[in-house]
Protein backbone atom coordinates (compact mmCIF):
# COMPACT_ATOMS: atom_id res chain seq x y z
CA UNK A 1 0.00 0.00 0.00
CA UNK A 2 1.62 3.71 -1.23
CA UNK A 3 2.29 6.27 1.59
CA UNK A 4 -0.01 8.87 1.30
CA UNK A 5 1.29 11.99 0.30
CA UNK A 6 0.56 14.93 2.89
CA UNK A 7 -0.28 18.55 1.63
CA UNK A 8 1.50 21.05 3.91
CA UNK A 9 -0.67 23.06 5.60
CA UNK A 10 0.03 27.01 4.62
CA UNK A 11 -1.50 29.67 5.02
CA UNK A 12 -2.94 31.51 1.80
CA UNK A 13 -1.52 35.64 1.48
CA UNK A 14 -4.70 37.89 1.59
CA UNK A 15 -6.82 35.40 2.74
CA UNK A 16 -7.41 35.93 6.81
CA UNK A 17 -8.72 33.24 9.01
CA UNK A 18 -9.32 33.48 12.82
CA UNK A 19 -9.40 30.85 15.80
CA UNK A 20 -12.63 30.08 17.06
CA UNK A 21 -12.29 32.56 19.94
CA UNK A 22 -11.32 35.46 18.00
CA UNK A 23 -14.00 34.42 15.31
CA UNK A 24 -16.64 34.92 18.23
CA UNK A 25 -15.55 38.21 18.68
CA UNK A 26 -16.15 38.86 15.00
CA UNK A 27 -19.63 37.37 14.70
CA UNK A 28 -20.80 39.78 17.73
CA UNK A 29 -19.40 42.98 15.61
CA UNK A 30 -21.37 41.42 13.01
CA UNK A 31 -24.55 41.23 15.29
CA UNK A 32 -23.84 45.01 16.17
CA UNK A 33 -23.54 45.99 12.89
CA UNK A 34 -26.37 44.34 11.11
CA UNK A 35 -28.55 45.17 14.24
CA UNK A 36 -27.45 49.23 13.68
CA UNK A 37 -28.75 48.82 9.85
CA UNK A 38 -31.85 47.03 10.93
CA UNK A 39 -32.53 50.05 13.38
CA UNK A 40 -32.50 52.75 10.58
CA UNK A 41 -34.96 50.86 8.70
CA UNK A 42 -32.77 49.01 6.17
CA UNK A 43 -33.90 44.92 4.90
CA UNK A 44 -31.07 42.37 4.52
CA UNK A 45 -30.34 40.91 0.65
CA UNK A 46 -27.56 38.84 -0.39
CA UNK A 47 -26.54 38.41 -3.81
CA UNK A 48 -24.39 35.12 -5.37
CA UNK A 49 -20.32 35.42 -5.02
CA UNK A 50 -20.39 35.57 -8.53
CA UNK A 51 -21.78 37.68 -11.41
CA UNK A 52 -21.42 37.67 -15.17
CA UNK A 53 -18.75 39.58 -16.27
CA UNK A 54 -20.92 41.62 -18.15
CA UNK A 55 -22.59 43.06 -14.91
CA UNK A 56 -18.92 43.39 -12.96
CA UNK A 57 -17.15 45.58 -15.85
CA UNK A 58 -20.49 47.09 -16.18
CA UNK A 59 -19.05 50.66 -14.39
CA UNK A 60 -15.86 51.45 -13.41
CA UNK A 61 -11.75 50.35 -14.48
CA UNK A 62 -11.93 47.12 -12.17
CA UNK A 63 -10.86 44.62 -14.77
CA UNK A 64 -7.33 43.97 -12.97
CA UNK A 65 -9.34 43.66 -10.15
CA UNK A 66 -11.69 41.21 -10.96
CA UNK A 67 -11.38 37.33 -10.25
CA UNK A 68 -12.36 35.22 -13.29
CA UNK A 69 -14.40 31.49 -12.68
CA UNK A 70 -13.37 28.28 -14.51
CA UNK A 71 -13.66 24.43 -13.48
CA UNK A 72 -10.09 22.88 -13.56
CA UNK A 73 -11.64 20.11 -15.43
CA UNK A 74 -13.59 22.09 -17.28
CA UNK A 75 -14.87 20.29 -20.93
CA UNK A 76 -13.22 22.33 -23.71
CA UNK A 77 -16.95 22.71 -25.21
CA UNK A 78 -18.28 24.09 -22.18
CA UNK A 79 -17.60 27.90 -21.39
CA UNK A 80 -20.80 28.48 -19.32
CA UNK A 81 -18.18 29.63 -16.73
CA UNK A 82 -16.34 31.40 -19.30
CA UNK A 83 -17.94 34.68 -18.53
CA UNK A 84 -18.24 34.56 -14.56
CA UNK A 85 -16.34 36.18 -12.33
CA UNK A 86 -16.28 36.42 -7.95
CA UNK A 87 -17.69 40.15 -6.98
CA UNK A 88 -14.87 42.42 -6.15
CA UNK A 89 -17.68 45.16 -3.85
CA UNK A 90 -21.46 45.28 -3.26
CA UNK A 91 -22.51 48.13 -4.96
CA UNK A 92 -22.80 46.58 -8.70
CA UNK A 93 -24.43 43.58 -7.92
CA UNK A 94 -26.90 45.35 -5.90
CA UNK A 95 -27.53 47.31 -9.10
CA UNK A 96 -28.11 44.43 -10.71
CA UNK A 97 -30.39 43.02 -8.11
CA UNK A 98 -32.67 46.52 -8.49
CA UNK A 99 -32.84 46.12 -11.79
CA UNK A 100 -33.76 42.41 -11.65
CA UNK A 101 -36.52 42.56 -9.11
CA UNK A 102 -37.39 46.04 -9.94
CA UNK A 103 -41.32 45.06 -9.90
CA UNK A 104 -41.49 43.71 -6.40
CA UNK A 105 -39.15 46.34 -4.75
CA UNK A 106 -40.52 48.65 -2.68
CA UNK A 107 -38.78 52.35 -3.46
CA UNK A 108 -36.91 54.15 -2.02
CA UNK A 109 -35.47 50.74 -1.17
CA UNK A 110 -33.42 50.65 1.46
CA UNK A 111 -30.60 47.88 1.80
CA UNK A 112 -28.02 46.36 3.99
CA UNK A 113 -25.34 43.23 3.10
CA UNK A 114 -23.29 41.98 4.76
CA UNK A 115 -20.88 39.31 2.51
CA UNK A 116 -17.20 38.67 1.37
CA UNK A 117 -16.18 40.27 -1.78
CA UNK A 118 -12.73 39.20 -3.90
CA UNK A 119 -10.01 41.17 -4.96
CA UNK A 120 -7.14 40.36 -7.13
CA UNK A 121 -4.78 42.62 -5.89
CA UNK A 122 -0.98 42.19 -3.84
CA UNK A 123 -1.81 41.17 -0.38
CA UNK A 124 -0.41 43.80 2.42
CA UNK A 125 -1.25 45.27 5.51
CA UNK A 126 -4.88 46.12 5.32
CA UNK A 127 -4.90 44.79 2.32
CA UNK A 128 -6.90 41.46 1.55
CA UNK A 129 -8.07 39.17 -1.66
CA UNK A 130 -10.97 38.06 0.42
CA UNK A 131 -12.61 40.25 2.99
CA UNK A 132 -15.96 40.97 4.60
CA UNK A 133 -17.85 44.01 3.55
CA UNK A 134 -21.20 45.54 5.60
CA UNK A 135 -23.00 47.96 2.97
CA UNK A 136 -26.22 49.84 3.21
CA UNK A 137 -27.21 51.49 -0.17
CA UNK A 138 -30.43 53.09 -0.56
CA UNK A 139 -31.84 53.21 -3.94
CA UNK A 140 -35.03 55.15 -5.87
CA UNK A 141 -36.51 56.04 -9.13
CA UNK A 142 -35.55 58.75 -10.70
CA UNK A 143 -34.24 60.76 -7.98
CA UNK A 144 -32.62 59.92 -4.25
CA UNK A 145 -33.98 63.17 -1.30
CA UNK A 146 -30.02 64.44 -0.17
CA UNK A 147 -31.17 64.04 3.57
CA UNK A 148 -29.87 60.09 2.95
CA UNK A 149 -26.20 61.44 2.40
CA UNK A 150 -26.27 62.80 5.82
CA UNK A 151 -27.92 59.79 6.86
CA UNK A 152 -25.68 56.88 5.95
CA UNK A 153 -22.61 58.81 7.72
CA UNK A 154 -25.30 58.84 11.11
CA UNK A 155 -25.55 55.37 10.75
CA UNK A 156 -22.11 54.68 10.34
CA UNK A 157 -21.10 56.38 13.58
CA UNK A 158 -23.59 55.24 15.66
CA UNK A 159 -22.51 51.90 14.65
CA UNK A 160 -18.63 52.30 14.87
CA UNK A 161 -19.31 53.89 18.11
CA UNK A 162 -20.82 50.67 19.14
CA UNK A 163 -17.40 48.97 19.01
CA UNK A 164 -14.42 49.43 20.61
CA UNK A 165 -11.75 50.85 18.09
CA UNK A 166 -9.06 53.62 18.40
CA UNK A 167 -10.24 57.09 17.17
CA UNK A 168 -11.63 57.55 13.81
CA UNK A 169 -13.07 60.47 11.68
CA UNK A 170 -15.29 59.98 8.41
CA UNK A 171 -14.25 62.60 5.93
CA UNK A 172 -17.08 63.88 3.32
CA UNK A 173 -16.64 65.48 0.02
CA UNK A 174 -18.81 66.18 -3.11
CA UNK A 175 -17.86 64.88 -6.59
CA UNK A 176 -19.39 67.69 -8.04
CA UNK A 177 -16.91 69.99 -6.15
CA UNK A 178 -14.16 68.58 -7.88
CA UNK A 179 -15.46 67.91 -11.46
CA UNK A 180 -16.90 71.46 -11.40
CA UNK A 181 -13.99 72.75 -9.89
CA UNK A 182 -11.76 70.86 -12.43
CA UNK A 183 -14.08 72.36 -15.75
CA UNK A 184 -13.88 75.81 -14.06
CA UNK A 185 -10.31 75.56 -14.47
CA UNK A 186 -10.53 74.76 -18.51
CA UNK A 187 -9.44 70.88 -17.54
CA UNK A 188 -10.24 68.91 -20.08
CA UNK A 189 -10.60 65.64 -18.92
CA UNK A 190 -12.11 65.96 -14.82
CA UNK A 191 -12.24 62.39 -14.27
CA UNK A 192 -8.64 61.50 -14.91
CA UNK A 193 -7.61 63.97 -12.46
CA UNK A 194 -10.01 62.37 -10.12
CA UNK A 195 -8.23 59.97 -10.55
CA UNK A 196 -4.87 60.84 -9.80
CA UNK A 197 -6.22 63.36 -6.81
CA UNK A 198 -7.48 59.68 -5.60
CA UNK A 199 -3.47 59.01 -5.33
CA UNK A 200 -2.43 61.93 -2.74
CA UNK A 201 -2.53 59.80 0.59
CA UNK A 202 -0.34 57.35 -1.06
CA UNK A 203 2.06 59.06 -3.74
CA UNK A 204 1.97 63.15 -2.03
CA UNK A 205 1.91 66.20 -3.92
CA UNK A 206 4.33 65.66 -6.55
CA UNK A 207 3.51 62.34 -7.22
CA UNK A 208 0.02 63.70 -8.12
CA UNK A 209 1.59 67.33 -9.75
CA UNK A 210 3.82 64.58 -12.01
CA UNK A 211 0.65 62.41 -13.37
CA UNK A 212 -1.44 66.15 -13.96
CA UNK A 213 1.39 67.37 -16.19
CA UNK A 214 1.13 64.07 -17.81
CA UNK A 215 -2.44 64.53 -18.36
CA UNK A 216 -1.66 68.17 -20.42
CA UNK A 217 -2.17 70.49 -17.34
CA UNK A 218 -0.11 73.42 -16.94
CA UNK A 219 1.60 73.85 -13.74
CA UNK A 220 -1.18 76.39 -12.89
CA UNK A 221 -3.37 74.34 -13.49
CA UNK A 222 -2.01 71.46 -11.19
CA UNK A 223 -1.57 73.83 -8.01
CA UNK A 224 -5.00 74.49 -8.20
CA UNK A 225 -6.25 71.13 -8.44
CA UNK A 226 -3.23 70.86 -5.29
CA UNK A 227 -5.10 73.50 -3.60
CA UNK A 228 -8.31 72.83 -3.54
CA UNK A 229 -7.66 69.45 -2.35
CA UNK A 230 -5.72 70.66 1.17
CA UNK A 231 -9.32 72.62 1.88
CA UNK A 232 -10.28 70.54 4.84
CA UNK A 233 -12.44 71.13 8.02
CA UNK A 234 -15.17 74.42 8.41
CA UNK A 235 -15.87 77.51 6.06
CA UNK A 236 -15.36 75.23 2.97
CA UNK A 237 -17.11 77.10 0.55
CA UNK A 238 -15.51 80.34 1.65
CA UNK A 239 -12.25 79.08 1.02
CA UNK A 240 -12.87 77.49 -2.32
CA UNK A 241 -14.24 80.52 -3.32
CA UNK A 242 -10.96 82.51 -2.70
CA UNK A 243 -9.20 80.11 -5.29
CA UNK A 244 -10.94 82.20 -7.62
CA UNK A 245 -12.58 79.40 -9.95
CA UNK A 246 -16.40 79.10 -10.68
CA UNK A 247 -18.76 76.96 -12.05
CA UNK A 248 -22.36 76.10 -12.54
CA UNK A 249 -21.77 72.38 -11.11
CA UNK A 250 -18.85 74.03 -8.73
CA UNK A 251 -21.89 75.84 -7.05
CA UNK A 252 -24.18 72.94 -7.21
CA UNK A 253 -21.83 70.56 -4.99
CA UNK A 254 -20.64 72.78 -2.59
CA UNK A 255 -24.66 73.59 -1.59
CA UNK A 256 -24.87 69.86 -1.44
CA UNK A 257 -22.09 69.30 0.60
CA UNK A 258 -22.85 72.15 2.92
CA UNK A 259 -26.05 70.70 3.51
CA UNK A 260 -24.78 67.05 4.56
CA UNK A 261 -22.46 68.56 6.91
CA UNK A 262 -24.96 71.01 8.78
CA UNK A 263 -27.70 68.01 9.29
CA UNK A 264 -24.57 66.18 10.68
CA UNK A 265 -23.80 68.84 13.17
CA UNK A 266 -24.68 67.75 16.47
CA UNK A 267 -22.00 64.50 15.79
CA UNK A 268 -19.68 65.02 18.88
CA UNK A 269 -17.16 67.45 17.35
CA UNK A 270 -14.61 66.09 14.44
CA UNK A 271 -16.50 62.96 13.71
CA UNK A 272 -17.42 64.28 10.37
CA UNK A 273 -15.24 66.82 8.49
CA UNK A 274 -15.16 68.24 5.14
CA UNK A 275 -12.05 66.99 2.86
CA UNK A 276 -11.92 68.32 -0.49
CA UNK A 277 -8.75 65.48 -1.18
CA UNK A 278 -11.05 62.82 -0.63
CA UNK A 279 -12.45 61.57 -4.83
CA UNK A 280 -13.12 57.77 -4.39
CA UNK A 281 -11.60 56.24 -7.75
CA UNK A 282 -14.37 54.27 -8.67
CA UNK A 283 -16.25 55.90 -12.02
CA UNK A 284 -19.76 55.45 -10.81
CA UNK A 285 -19.53 57.99 -7.67
CA UNK A 286 -21.24 61.52 -9.15
CA UNK A 287 -21.94 63.23 -5.68
CA UNK A 288 -21.25 63.38 -1.87
CA UNK A 289 -18.73 60.82 -1.38
CA UNK A 290 -17.22 59.07 2.00
CA UNK A 291 -14.02 57.99 3.52
CA UNK A 292 -12.86 57.23 7.16
CA UNK A 293 -9.88 56.14 8.30
CA UNK A 294 -7.65 56.14 11.65
CA UNK A 295 -6.66 59.09 13.55
CA UNK A 296 -3.44 57.72 14.61
CA UNK A 297 -2.99 55.52 11.43
CA UNK A 298 -4.45 57.18 7.85
CA UNK A 299 -1.94 55.33 6.19
CA UNK A 300 -3.04 52.32 6.94
CA UNK A 301 -6.23 52.88 4.38
CA UNK A 302 -9.81 54.01 4.36
CA UNK A 303 -12.32 51.47 7.05
CA UNK A 304 -15.27 52.86 5.39
CA UNK A 305 -16.05 54.58 1.99
CA UNK A 306 -19.00 55.07 -0.26
CA UNK A 307 -21.09 57.76 -2.00
CA UNK A 308 -23.47 58.28 -4.13
CA UNK A 309 -24.45 57.24 -7.66
CA UNK A 310 -27.02 58.96 -10.40
CA UNK A 311 -27.46 55.65 -12.46
CA UNK A 312 -25.58 52.80 -11.69
CA UNK A 313 -28.26 50.32 -11.50
CA UNK A 314 -29.10 52.08 -15.17
CA UNK A 315 -27.25 49.89 -16.57
CA UNK A 316 -29.26 46.77 -16.32
CA UNK A 317 -32.71 48.39 -16.88
CA UNK A 318 -34.09 51.78 -18.63
CA UNK A 319 -35.13 53.28 -15.68
CA UNK A 320 -33.42 55.93 -13.99
CA UNK A 321 -32.21 54.28 -10.34
CA UNK A 322 -30.15 56.48 -8.30
CA UNK A 323 -28.43 55.71 -5.08
CA UNK A 324 -26.06 56.23 -2.16
CA UNK A 325 -24.58 54.36 -0.25
CA UNK A 326 -21.77 53.15 2.41
CA UNK A 327 -19.67 50.65 3.64
CA UNK A 328 -17.38 49.61 6.72
CA UNK A 329 -14.60 47.65 5.87
CA UNK A 330 -15.37 44.68 8.59
CA UNK A 331 -11.69 43.01 8.05
CA UNK A 332 -9.36 45.71 7.74
CA UNK A 333 -10.69 47.10 10.94
CA UNK A 334 -10.94 43.61 12.89
CA UNK A 335 -7.48 42.36 11.38
CA UNK A 336 -5.77 45.76 12.65
CA UNK A 337 -6.92 45.33 15.97
CA UNK A 338 -5.96 41.49 16.31
CA UNK A 339 -2.79 41.62 14.70
CA UNK A 340 -2.29 45.47 17.68
CA UNK A 341 -3.60 42.73 20.21
CA UNK A 342 -6.62 45.03 21.17
CA UNK A 343 -9.42 42.22 20.50
CA UNK A 344 -10.53 40.39 23.67
CA UNK A 345 -10.68 36.83 22.87
CA UNK A 346 -13.94 35.46 23.24
CA UNK A 347 -14.87 31.60 24.38
CA UNK A 348 -13.07 28.80 22.56
CA UNK A 349 -16.58 27.76 22.11
CA UNK A 350 -20.09 29.08 22.84
CA UNK A 351 -21.16 25.81 24.62
CA UNK A 352 -22.84 27.35 28.38
CA UNK A 353 -23.32 23.64 29.73
CA UNK A 354 -21.69 20.37 29.18
CA UNK A 355 -23.73 17.42 30.40
CA UNK A 356 -21.47 14.72 31.34
CA UNK A 357 -22.36 11.14 30.59
CA UNK A 358 -21.53 8.39 33.50
CA UNK A 359 -21.17 5.32 31.60
CA UNK A 360 -22.74 3.53 28.66
CA UNK A 361 -26.14 2.66 30.57
CA UNK A 362 -26.77 6.34 31.67
CA UNK A 363 -26.33 8.19 28.53
CA UNK A 364 -30.00 8.02 27.46
CA UNK A 365 -30.55 10.10 30.80
CA UNK A 366 -27.96 12.66 29.99
CA UNK A 367 -29.18 13.48 26.07
CA UNK A 368 -32.62 13.77 28.05
CA UNK A 369 -31.08 16.31 30.48
CA UNK A 370 -29.57 17.71 27.23
CA UNK A 371 -32.22 18.03 25.63
CA UNK A 372 -33.94 19.78 28.24
CA UNK A 373 -31.75 22.99 29.05
CA UNK A 374 -31.40 23.10 25.00
CA UNK A 375 -35.31 23.83 25.21
CA UNK A 376 -34.40 25.85 27.82
CA UNK A 377 -32.67 28.54 25.88
CA UNK A 378 -28.79 26.88 27.14
CA UNK A 379 -26.22 26.06 24.30
CA UNK A 380 -25.23 22.41 25.85
CA UNK A 381 -23.49 20.17 24.47
CA UNK A 382 -23.30 16.08 25.92
CA UNK A 383 -20.25 14.61 25.91
CA UNK A 384 -18.88 12.68 23.36
CA UNK A 385 -17.94 9.61 25.08
CA UNK A 386 -18.19 7.34 28.43
CA UNK A 387 -14.25 8.39 29.67
CA UNK A 388 -13.61 9.14 33.39
CA UNK A 389 -15.47 11.70 34.78
CA UNK A 390 -12.28 13.70 35.38
CA UNK A 391 -11.38 13.49 31.63
CA UNK A 392 -14.85 14.90 30.92
CA UNK A 393 -14.34 17.85 33.59
CA UNK A 394 -10.96 18.57 31.93
CA UNK A 395 -12.21 18.52 28.65
CA UNK A 396 -14.89 21.07 29.71
CA UNK A 397 -12.33 23.09 31.25
CA UNK A 398 -10.16 23.14 28.40
CA UNK A 399 -12.97 24.42 26.41
CA UNK A 400 -14.19 27.56 28.60
CA UNK A 401 -17.09 25.67 29.50
CA UNK A 402 -18.47 27.82 31.93
CA UNK A 403 -21.07 24.68 33.83
CA UNK A 404 -20.66 21.06 33.85
CA UNK A 405 -23.85 18.98 34.42
CA UNK A 406 -23.99 15.82 36.77
CA UNK A 407 -27.21 13.76 35.35
CA UNK A 408 -28.17 10.85 38.19
CA UNK A 409 -25.38 8.36 38.40
CA UNK A 410 -27.83 5.85 39.66
CA UNK A 411 -32.02 5.65 39.81
CA UNK A 412 -33.51 8.07 41.78
CA UNK A 413 -30.19 9.97 42.13
CA UNK A 414 -30.22 13.68 42.15
CA UNK A 415 -29.14 15.84 39.45
CA UNK A 416 -26.16 18.64 40.04
CA UNK A 417 -24.01 21.12 38.20
CA UNK A 418 -20.83 22.63 38.75
CA UNK A 419 -19.75 26.08 38.49
CA UNK A 420 -16.57 25.81 37.10
CA UNK A 421 -15.24 29.40 37.70
CA UNK A 422 -15.53 28.82 41.84
CA UNK A 423 -16.12 25.04 41.76
CA UNK A 424 -18.84 25.18 43.93
CA UNK A 425 -21.43 22.05 43.31
CA UNK A 426 -25.01 21.97 44.03
CA UNK A 427 -27.82 19.92 43.88
CA UNK A 428 -30.21 21.10 40.64
CA UNK A 429 -33.18 20.75 38.33
CA UNK A 430 -32.76 20.93 34.70
CA UNK A 431 -36.14 21.83 34.34
CA UNK A 432 -36.11 25.61 36.33
CA UNK A 433 -32.40 25.71 36.87
CA UNK A 434 -30.14 29.53 36.13
CA UNK A 435 -27.18 30.16 36.48
CA UNK A 436 -26.46 32.67 40.32
CA UNK A 437 -26.33 36.04 39.20
CA UNK A 438 -23.25 37.76 38.44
Amino acid sequence: MSEQRVVRPTPISGFPEWTPQVRAVEQRWLDHIRAGFESFGFASVETPSVESLDVLMAKGETSQEVYTLHRLQADAKDDSDARLGLHFDLTVPFARYVAQHFNELTFPFKRYQTQRVWRGERPQEGRFREFTQCDIDVINVDSVPLHFDAELPRIVHQVLSGLDLPAWTLNVNNRKVLQGFYEGLGVKDPVAVIRAVDKLHKIGDEGVREILHGDGLTGEQADACLALARIRGADVAERVAALGVTSELLTEGLDELTFVLDELADLPEGSVVADLSIARGLDYYTGTVYEASFDDDPGYGSICAGGRYENLAGQFIRRRLPGVGISIGLTRIFAKLVAEGRIEEGRVCPTDVMVVVPGAERRAEALRTGALLRERGFNTEVFHSTAKVGKQIQYAAKKGIPFVWFPPFEDGGAHEVKEMGSGEQAPADPTDWRPAAG
